[in-house]
């Protein structure tokens, strides 16, 4: 991407040294100690850890995939019926139209309850026992997926651009 200027790559000396640097000057940075490099015909040349693309038009979003986990985050850790924090372990996912009456498994239709709410309602509709939703089930918002950005491999220069 460097090679043909779709991407800038950062030189980052600390936080107080951030500079852009295009293609011809990158391949002719030494290599540090701290750096990778990678073989060439011209010898090595230093890997950037930060690259910037020079047109960037749109951030591409996304919604968390559909799963137990993103279920409870987006409820807040809490029981829909009862509004009673929950650990992990407590809860699961109930299907508010349960799927024996033809409910989806999707954002609009799953809730997390407790383990034993969930029991208790069992294939029934919450009004016929009783039941009342805290809030309505929905899907989550999208968010840019420089949001989900991880520094799984512990870069240290990603440190100064993610949370």
């Amino acid at each position: 991407m460097m090679a043909t200027n779709v991407a800038t790559g950062l030189e980052i000396e600390g936080e107080d040294h951030i500079r852009p640097v295009n293609w011809d000057e990158w391949i002719r940075l030494p290599i540090r100690d701290q750096d990778q490099a990678v073989g060439t015909v011209r010898g090595p040349i230093r890997v950037p850890t930060v690259i910037v693309a020079v047109n960037y038009a749109r951030v591409p979003k996304k919604r968390p995939k559909f799963s137990a986990r993103s279920v409870r985050e987006r409820d807040g850790n809490r029981c829909q019926y009862t509004g009673a924090p929950l650990k992990p372990e407590d809860g699961s996912i109930d299907h508010v139209v349960p799927r024996s009456r033809g409910g989806a498994t999707s954002w609009d239709n799953c809730v997390w309850a407790s383990k034993r709410i969930n029991a208790l309602k069992g294939n029934r509709l919450p009004g016929e026992v009783g039941l009342r939703l805290w809030s309505v089930p929905r899907a989550p918002k999208e968010t840019p997926v420089s949001a989900l950005i991880r520094n799984a491999h512990d870069i240290g220069d990603w440190r100064l651009f993610l949370r």
